[in-house]
């Protein structure tokens, strides 16, 4: 999943860094992540994982780091598999 994440992240979060120095559990904001960019981020993974974020994931927490993404998409997969 990571992986995943990390090539959504490297083609739409338009970071100054390359993707792969960063690591799991790094800032992507600190890192250059854009307001903008991280919408794109979220319209990138919601194509990539075929989910979509509800409104109370949509915020600075969920897209953090490399590992929080990963927390939200699962917490998102997790739930759709539920109801």
């Amino acid at each position: 999943m990571k992986d995943k994440i990390r090539d959504i992240l490297s083609r739409l979060g338009k970071l100054p860094v390359a993707v792969d120095s960063l690591a799991d559990d790094s800032d992507l904001y600190t890192a250059g992540l854009s307001s903008f960019a991280s919408v794109q981020l979220m319209l990138g993974l919601e194509d990539g994982f075929d989910i979509e974020f509800p409104d109370n994931l949509l915020n600075r927490r969920s897209f953090a780091s490399i590992d929080a993404i990963a927390a939200t998409v699962e917490q998102i997969i997790a739930t759709r598999k539920v109801a």
